[in-house]
C-alpha cells in the first residue's frame, strides 16, 4: 500500500493543497498548489459559488500534476472561537489479554471525548497529553505495555458548528470526502516540531492575509489561541494608499521588492510601478520598506499583547509563520518587537520551502501521528490511482532524498 495524504487549507487569500507520500518514515512531496481564493473572508465562506470555483481551480492544478483525481482530503476549518478543554478517560484491560492494544488506545480516547458535553459545539480533535498505565506509569504511547487499566489525559478541541459544516458541506458538494478535520494552528506546531520545543511553553504566530493567529502550546499541546484581525493584506493596503496603486501592484512590490525591515534597504534601489495618478512612478526600497516594517511592527505588537493575555508564564519560544513570514529581513523586525526568543519558521519539504504551506504540511504530519497511535493503516487513494502515481512518486522520492523534513518524521520511527 502506498501511503498518500492530501491536505487542504481554505484561506482568504489562497487555497493551498498539498499531496505527500510517507515513504520509509519520510514525507515526500508529490504535488502542491496555491490558488487565488474568492468568496472567503477571514477564513469563513461568504460566497459558496465563488469559493467552489476557487477550490476546483486548486484541485485541478494538483490533479494535472498527478494525473489522478483528488477524492479525499484533510480539511482545515476556521479557528474562530475554538475552545480547548482538559478531558480524561479510563478503560480496564481484560485480564485474559493483559496487554494494551491499539483498540484500547482508541477506546480510552473515545471515553475521554464522551466525558465532555459538546452542546452547540462540534468536536474537532483530541490531543493526548499523556497515558497512565495502572494509574502509575506515565507514557506517551502505551501500546504493548502490560496493564490492568489505561487512563488518558488530553485536550479536547471544539469549535462552533458553523465553522465545521460550512467547510464540509462545500467540499462534499464538490464530490470531495473529508476524512479528517483540524485547525491550522495544530498543523503549524507539527510542521516545526522538534525535541528542542516539544517539552516547553511557546507560541506560534501565523500571519495570514486578513488575520493573524496567535497560539499557545504547552509541551507540544495547543492550549489556547487568539485571532488578531490584521494580516498581510493590511500591508498591501498601506502600499496602495501611499502610492495610489492597485492591490495587485502593491502586493507585487511587497513580495518582490520591499524588505520587512529598513536596516538593509537601499535608497538608491528603485522600482517603477503604475499608479492611478501618473502613468509610472519610481519608488525606492527604503521608503517602501519603512511602510512595510511599520505595519508589521503593529501586527506583531498586537500579537504580543494577545500572548500576554493567553498566559502569564514565561514563553520559551516564538515561531512566526504564514506567507508574510517569507519576507526578507523579517527576523530583524520580529526580534526588535518580540525579543530574542523569536524565530522564523522554515518549511524544509523540498519543493515547497514556503511558510504559507506550513499548516497544510503540518496537518498531514498530525494526521499520520494519529494513525500511528491508533495502529491504523490508511491511504487516501485506491489501487487504480496508486498504480497511475508510480512514475510521479518515483521521481519525487529520488529528488527528495535529502529533504530535511525527514528529520521531523523521525518521530514515527523513534530516530533522531
Amino acid at each position: 500500500m502506498k501511503h498518500i495524504y492530501t491536505s487542504m487549507d481554505i484561506g482568504s487569500d489562497s487555497i493551498k493543497v498539498v499531496v505527500c507520500e510517507l515513504f520509509q518514515n519520510k514525507l515526500n512531496l508529490l504535488a502542491a498548489s496555491s490558488y487565488p481564493s474568492k468568496g472567503i473572508k477571514k477564513g469563513l465562506i461568504t460566497d459558496v459559488e465563488a469559493a467552489s470555483a476557487s477550490i476546483r481551480g486548486a484541485l485541478h492544478e494538483v490533479e494535472g500534476i498527478l494525473g489522478i483525481p483528488i477524492q479525499r482530503v484533510i480539511a482545515s476549518i476556521p479557528s474562530y472561537f475554538a475552545e480547548y478543554s482538559i478531558v480524561k478517560g479510563k478503560v480496564d484491560i481484560p485480564p485474559e489479554v493483559g496487554v494494551i492494544t491499539s483498540e484500547d488506545v482508541t477506546s480510552v480516547i473515545s471515553q475521554a471525548i464522551a466525558s465532555k458535553s459538546l452542546e452547540n459545539r462540534e468536536f474537532v480533535t483530541m490531543l493526548p497529553v499523556d497515558f497512565r498505565i495502572n494509574e502509575e506509569l506515565v507514557v506517551k504511547d502505551p501500546t504493548n505495555h502490560k496493564a490492568t487499566s489505561l487512563s488518558v489525559r488530553g485536550v479536547l478541541v471544539t469549535t462552533p458548528k458553523k465553522n465545521v459544516y460550512s467547510v464540509i458541506s462545500l467540499l462534499e458538494s464538490l464530490g470531495i470526502e473529508v476524512v479528517d478535520i483540524t485547525l491550522n494552528n495544530i498543523g503549524d506546531f507539527y510542521a516545526f516540531r522538534n525535541k528542542e520545543i516539544e517539552n516547553k511553553i511557546g507560541t506560534i504566530i501565523n500571519i495570514g492575509s486578513e488575520t493573524t493567529t496567535v497560539s499557545l502550546y504547552n509541551k507540544g499541546i495547543i492550549v489556547k489561541s487568539s485571532v488578531v484581525p490584521m494580516g498581510g493584506r493590511n500591508i498591501d493596503n498601506d502600499i496602495s494608499y501611499m502610492y495610489k496603486t492597485t492591490e495587485e501592484t502593491s502586493r507585487r512590490v511587497k513580495e518582490t521588492f520591499a524588505l520587512a525591515n529598513k536596516r538593509n534597504a537601499n535608497t538608491g534601489d528603485m522600482m517603477e510601478i503604475s499608479t492611478s495618478v501618473e502613468k509610472a512612478l519610481k519608488v525606492n526600497q527604503f521608503e517602501v520598506s519603512e511602510i512595510v516594517s511599520s505595519r508589521l511592527e503593529e501586527i506583531l505588537n498586537l500579537a504580543k499583547k494577545e500572548m500576554n493575555i493567553l498566559t502569564s508564564k514565561q514563553i520559551d519560544y516564538m515561531i512566526i509563520t504564514g506567507g508574510t513570514s517569507n519576507m526578507i529581513d523579517i527576523e530583524y523586525t520580529a526580534s526588535l518587537t518580540l525579543g530574542k526568543n523569536v524565530s522564523i519558521g522554515a518549511i524544509k519539504l523540498l519543493g515547497i520551502r514556503d511558510n504559507k504551506f506550513s499548516s497544510c504540511v503540518g496537518n498531514i504530519v498530525y494526521f499520520i501521528s494519529k494513525l500511528k497511535l491508533r495502529g491504523k493503516n490508511y491511504t487516501m487513494i485506491g489501487n487504480e490511482e496508486s498504480s497511475k502515481l508510480a512514475t510521479v512518486i518515483k521521481s519525487s522520492v529520488e529528488s527528495s532524498k535529502d529533504s530535511m523534513l525527514g528529520k521531523l518524521f523521525a518521530y514515527f520511527s523513534n530516530e533522531q
